[in-house]
């Protein structure tokens, strides 16, 4: 199934324990990569309580999240997560243009983010995407996007 039939959607607290499920396999093809991962799926619910939490669902099944939230004069866009089931079906890119729209939407125009050095794959797709490296400390590459209003 394509990501057009996918309707992304606020996530609610009773999907916390899918989500987790959801983001740690997304996540678990990192875990001989990195040594020093963090729990990624940690505080889901504390994300969908004061942050801005979406999810995919496909089946009634959640296969990605987004999780953003509202810093002072920028947007961040600290999770994204597909289920590797469900990767290479545009879900992803979908979210993307979702958070761009989101962050725009909610009146700002700059998105910042943070991935780590030992996922280059995501560091080209976000390049692909339009946004710049902005540092690299210690395992962190910083990037943000300036959007037009």
């Amino acid at each position: 199934m394509s990501s057009n039939n996918i309707q992304p959607r606020k996530a609610v607290l009773e999907d916390s324990e899918a989500l987790v499920s959801c983001i740690d396999a997304a996540y678990a093809k990192y875990s001989n990569r990195i040594s020093e991962m963090p729990s990624v799926s940690e505080g889901i619910t504390e994300d969908i309580t004061h942050n801005q939490v979406w999810v995919a669902v496909e089946a009634d099944e959640i296969i990605a999240c987004l999780v953003l939230i509202k810093e002072d004069g920028f947007m961040k866009l600290a999770n994204l997560a597909v289920h590797p089931s469900h990767s290479g079906k545009g879900i992803g890119r979908k979210l993307m243009a979702l958070s761009e729209r989101e962050a725009k939407r909610q009146g700002y125009n700059e998105m910042r983010l943070n991935t780590h050095v030992d996922m280059p794959e995501n560091v080209q797709l976000y390049e692909y995407l339009g946004w710049e490296e902005v540092s690299r400390i210690k395992s962190t590459v910083s990037m943000k996007k300036r959007l037009g209003l």
